[in-house]
């Protein structure tokens, strides 16, 4: 009975939880598009602590001043800036396509985060704003020796810089510096000052973008299993004192971000595997904020931002501002590097305490074996290792609890309706013949935090995204295309029902429900990602063999003896 009751309490949260996520996505708390209104560029503005001029928030442009696309090539990351405010408009990972790579599409289109279209409008901006003198904000436009850039062999870093001068004598250059396998992206803006009167003002950097397009599927099940649809979407900071937090875009309007001050922290827009960050520098102090932009006329835009210090340049002199553009995929060991706290962008939700420890195997597991789903099958064995005592102790249980079954009856016979004392006697019984009903419990204690770690693992981690196995499974974080897992799951369960001596106090609902259980988890499995199901079949092969084994050990002992 215990055995019983593990099954259909996994069965029964497994369910639940496919519920929950499916109601939350089709009837949780989702933005609402405003209806668009025409607007000028700097119609709707967000105000700068401390300075007379406010930052436009719209991506407007003025159709009369000419801008240039710029593309910028590392081994990496190719970038396109706009010489319109020198914003980042679009950025590709080379190293991460869209689609995972075959023989018939050996080189299919790389990842763009960073994207100036109308769907997927995502841009890193950055700016200028004075209360006294010109500056640049991101609506200006720079000019550029060239619109090409690209990263040598042997050489390490790779700088673009723009010019923006005014009649009034003051000239700002935006600099931009590439690293050599980097997805980190220094800015300096350096302000030099040839005016006769003296600049007051301050740097911002933003991040400007829409939410995420309703997706279309072409049937249920496709639905059903693109987890991307569970991930969370939105806006994230970072402060040393309030620690990691997140917004989600329907939550902009109502909750904003007002005016945190933070001296060592970030800003940045989240999405499943990859992110867009600000980083300023770890001892200057910034003022984080979120704004909700209405009036662009298309889909609403969503602002973070991080406006620094006030910077005075006196006339004749120069002064910079610098900050750091992280844009790629959220890799912990690398994350912890760039900004403190930018590796909790990582979504494992409630269940961060355990899938933190899994991933963190996994990954050791990997260096081994240049295989995550090998990996996926070496971590079975080795928490089968590490819990046999406890399912060697379950086994013992079931196997105790088989013997008493006629003694049980008896008792059953003798209260008849009594319950309460039927209940005493059991526990006399259990008390005198050293057996422990609650011995099945302990193994379950340990598989549902591990399925619903290894899960969000399989989720979010992006060096499981598109990872092959073998032969049909090109990617782990998704569900298998032809069912095959699923299918190998149920004929283990199975074996093991068949496998599976009748449990003393079963009663006939139970029976009839352990018969329906095998298909009800080959549904179950349909949707989830195929690591996740590769883990229950190898696992429920190590339990097979154990239940074959014990069963043995446990039921054949007697019978020996009694020869």
């Amino acid at each position: 009975m215990n055995q019983t009751r593990t099954f259909l309490t996994f069965a029964l949260l497994a369910v639940a939880f496919l519920l929950w996520q499916a109601w939350e996505q089709d009837y949780g708390p989702h933005p609402t598009p405003a209806p668009a209104t025409a607007s000028s560029a700097t119609s709707t503005t967000g105000s700068v602590p401390g300075t007379e001029p406010t930052i436009a928030n719209t991506g407007a442009e003025n159709a009369a001043a000419s801008a240039q696309l710029v593309t910028v090539t590392t081994d990496v990351l190719r970038l396109t800036i706009d010489t319109r405010g020198g914003s980042i408009v679009r950025s590709e990972l080379l190293n991460y396509p869209v689609t995972p790579r075959t023989k018939k599409d050996p080189n299919p289109a790389p990842i763009r985060l960073l994207d100036d279209g109308t769907t997927d409008y995502f841009t890193a901006q950055s700016g200028l704003v004075s209360a006294n003198g010109a500056a640049p904000d991101h609506h200006a436009v720079f000019q550029i020796a060239q619109t090409n850039y690209e990263l040598a062999a042997g050489q390490d870093a790779l700088s673009v810089d723009l010019t923006w001068t005014d009649a009034s004598g003051i000239k700002v250059i935006k600099r931009y510096t590439l690293h050599r396998g980097s997805y980190t992206i220094d800015l300096d803006q350096q302000i030099d000052n040839g005016s006769g009167k003296t600049w007051d003002g301050r740097a911002y950097r933003q991040l400007q973008r829409v939410d995420r397009p309703a997706p279309v599927y072409s049937n249920f099940l496709q639905r059903m299993s693109d987890q991307s649809r569970y991930g969370f979407f939105g806006a994230a900071w970072y402060s040393p004192e309030q620690k990691f937090n997140k917004i989600a875009f329907d939550k902009f309007e109502k909750e904003p971000l007002q005016n945190l001050q933070a001296t060592g922290g970030w800003v940045a827009m989240m999405q499943q595997y990859f992110l867009g960050a600000w980083i300023p520098p770890a001892k200057e102090a910034d003022s984080f904020s979120t704004t909700l932009v209405n009036d662009t006329g298309s889909a609403p835009h969503y602002v973070i931002r991080a406006v620094g210090p006030q910077i005075s340049v006196a006339p004749g002199q120069q002064a910079s501002s610098s900050a750091q553009l992280y844009v790629g995929p959220k890799l912990p060991a690398l994350m912890q590097t760039v900004a403190p706290g930018l590796e909790l962008t990582i979504d494992y939700g409630m269940l961060k305490i355990f899938a933190e420890p899994l991933h963190w195997v996994l990954a050791q597991l990997d260096k081994l074996t240049n295989n995550w789903g090998v990996s996926i099958i070496l971590l079975v064995l080795l928490i089968n290792l590490v819990t046999f005592k406890f399912t060697n102790a379950q086994f013992e249980s079931a196997a105790k609890m088989r013997k008493l079954k006629p003694r049980m009856d008896a008792l059953k016979e003798r209260y008849g309706d009594d319950r309460q004392k039927m209940q005493q006697a059991m526990m006399e019984l259990y008390k005198k013949e050293k057996v422990n009903p609650a011995a099945g419990c302990l193994p379950l204690l340990i598989t549902i935090p591990i399925f619903y770690g290894l899960y969000y693992v399989l989720r979010d981690s992006v060096e499981l995204r598109q990872a092959p196995f073998f032969g049909w499974i090109h990617d782990l974080s998704a569900a298998d295309p032809y069912f095959v897992l699923p299918v190998l799951y149920t004929i283990v369960m199975l074996v093991q029902q068949w496998m599976m001596p009748q449990t003393a106090g079963m009663d006939p609902a139970q029976a009839k429900m352990m018969k329906f259980m095998p298909l009800m988890f080959a549904v179950i499995f349909l949707f989830f990602p195929s690591g996740l199901v590769l883990y229950y079949v190898v696992n429920g092969l190590c339990r097979l063999l154990q239940q074959w084994w014990m069963m043995r050990r446990h039921d054949a002992a007697p019978a020996n003896a009694a020869a």
